[in-house]
């Protein structure tokens, strides 16, 4: 047992998983407390989270192109690690640039693998009691942390439902998650059944059918549907879609709560508060969704029109993917490699998928890429405690605040009054006919509520626990830069809290609930061009410029990448070298 007695004695601060925000805030921490005992805990036996090696699928690649998926100041070059420029980079090159991260910066002696927080508790006086598994050797012990930061993110814990006649079916059924450990089969099967449209399906999908294998592929009538697919580079300018969504300019097209961080307040409030300027705002969405579907060709097969995503560019966020294969994703499915079934799955039998609309399956495997549980992977105590987290709806709901926030969201935006309808037949996998068991449906919780969706506002003045990473984005590394230096003030008492903060959670809440119903925005934190200005908010809240252009034009015109953010630990250091740090 490993227990501090002593907050005095030692400033421990704990971490959990060791991906880009795990080993993002690890550093950033240490840099701002240079003489912090730090720990961070990661359950699998490697280092990476999301690209750790246990995960690395068959053709598993970033939907970012080289320089767009790195840390500031730690550039990812050709020269080094092979990727050249306008290329995506592979799953192992990912995790072998993590590694040499945490070994440039002094990181792997502090990190404990194989390891598993059970429980974190809070203490009385402040901090945290956690309980520790020891994988290997079957141990536990306790850490007491006078500072808590739960970086595992949203795809940690893989949700695989039940489904009626799993005991007889006979062969593999996985999760993606655990797609590296069959990852011999896409060379030894002759069939196999992918079930979800995620782009994680459609990775897996890919990586059978390119080899020979065939496919059924199983999209749930009942579900969301395809996930839309772009190509790398969009618009009718062929802007890369990394770059697009981290232009300044073009994010002025969004209407988002906190847009106006971004100081140009004048311009959003015509292009979103003006009919003339809601005018502009359609037709650029327009452009953008008839680019899209035109450059992939849905209508040109039967098959392939199968795939059309169900709802408008403009209410995904993050579910806005990329086509990142080594060959035509779409011949595969025109030659008859691919067969898409949109139905539910009605039970199992051996090797045999039984579908909704009557179809039987002959099938070696069952892929069942479902997604996660997007609540983290440990238990919080004392029980009850209000970490802002996903939980059933109780008596205690803001009621007021919600509708409070609704108004002012929709009278901000008109435009996000007028709801896309979604697919009537939408049901919570849960309740889906031939699943008999599931974790709590994400339909029946209330979403996260965290103040910038890191802090629970129930703690905002203990400074003692953060959430980093708790979002979905396409600009991770700019968005881990700014959450981590955000979190180390925080967690050093050098931000204030402001008065209205419940309002304020349950107001940004709210946002992704109505900008964002097409994608995951009633859940979690999902964004798209919000990236942006949500790390402008950040860095105003640090007392930082995040103008960081050189002239106005690149400011406005320029795709914001890690570069512009590098030297921004020492910038906030010098701003308050006099106070203790």
């Amino acid at each position: 047992m490993q227990v501090c007695d002593t907050f005095n004695r030692l400033n421990l601060t704990e971490r959990i998983e060791t991906g880009f925000y795990g080993l993002g805030t690890a550093n950033t921490f240490l840099e701002v407390n240079p003489t912090a005992n730090v720990i961070v805990i990661e359950s699998t036996t490697t280092i990476g989270g999301v690209w750790a090696g246990s995960r690395l699928y068959p053709g598993l690649k970033t939907n970012n192109m080289l320089g767009t998926y790195e840390y500031s100041g730690f550039p990812m070059s050709t020269e080094t690690y092979g990727v050249k420029p306008g290329e995506h980079i592979p799953g192992p090159v990912v995790h072998r640039y993590l590694n040499d991260y945490a070994k440039a910066f002094n990181l792997v002696d502090k990190i404990r693998l194989n390891h598993k927080v059970e429980s974190a508790e809070h203490e009385n006086r402040g901090g945290w009691l956690l309980k520790v598994s020891d994988i290997a050797e079957g141990k536990q012990s306790q850490i007491l942390a006078s500072k808590l930061v739960v970086a595992t993110g949203l795809t940690s814990d893989a949700f695989l439902p039940e489904f009626v006649g799993n005991d007889s079916f006979g062969v593999p059924l996985f999760h993606p998650k655990d797609f590296p450990q069959y990852a011999g089969t896409v060379n030894t099967m002759q069939s196999v059944c992918v079930f979800g449209g995620t782009k994680v399906a459609w990775d897996v999908v890919y990586a059978y059918a390119s080899k020979g294998v065939k496919v059924d592929w199983i999209i749930r009538e009942s579900g969301h549907g395809p996930a839309a697919m772009a190509p790398p580079y969009v618009s009718p300018l062929k802007i890369a879609l990394e770059s697009l969504v981290a232009t300044r300019f073009l994010t002025w097209f969004n209407p988002c709560i906190w847009g106006n961080s971004d100081g140009y307040v004048r311009i959003r409030s015509f292009l979103h508060g003006t009919a003339l300027g809601r005018f502009f705002v359609g037709k650029f969405w327009a452009v953008l969704q008839s680019d899209l579907e035109s450059s992939n060709r849905y209508d040109s097969h039967s098959e392939t029109a199968k795939l059309k995503p169900w709802a408008d560019p403009f209410f995904m966020a993050s579910g806005l993917s990329i086509l990142n294969y080594e060959s035509d994703f779409f011949s595969l499915v025109r030659d008859g490699s691919i067969q898409i079934h949109i139905a539910d799955i009605a039970s199992l039998t051996p090797k045999t998928v039984h579908l909704s609309d009557g179809q039987r399956l002959s099938t070696d495997a069952l892929i069942s890429c479902t997604g996660w549980k997007y609540s983290p992977p440990l238990t919080f105590l004392p029980e009850g405690v209000d970490l802002g987290l996903p939980h059933v709806s109780d008596p205690r709901e803001p009621i007021k605040l919600i509708k409070q926030a609704d108004k002012h969201l929709l009278t901000q935006f008109p435009t996000l009054r007028d709801q896309p309808v979604l697919n009537p037949k939408l049901k919570s996998i849960q309740d889906t006919e031939g699943i008999v068991h599931s974790d709590q449906a994400p339909e029946s919780l209330e979403p996260y509520r965290l103040y910038r969706f890191m802090v629970p506002p129930a703690f905002a003045t203990s400074h003692d626990i953060a959430f980093a990473g708790s979002l979905l984005t396409i600009t991770t590394s700019i968005v881990v830069r700014a959450q981590s230096l955000w979190i180390a003030a925080y967690l050093n008492n050098k931000l204030p809290m402001p008065p209205d903060i419940i309002y304020e959670t349950v107001l940004y809440s709210r946002f992704g609930k109505w900008r964002y119903p097409a994608g995951f925005g009633d859940r979690f934190p999902d964004m798209g061009m919000d990236s942006l200005p949500y790390v402008d908010m950040l860095l105003g809240d640090l007392g930082l410029d995040s103008h960081r252009k050189k002239g106005i034009f690149k400011e406005i015109f320029e795709a914001y990448g890690p570069e512009d953010y590098k030297g921004l630990v020492d910038e906030w250091k010098k701003a308050h070298q006099n106070d203790g740090l």
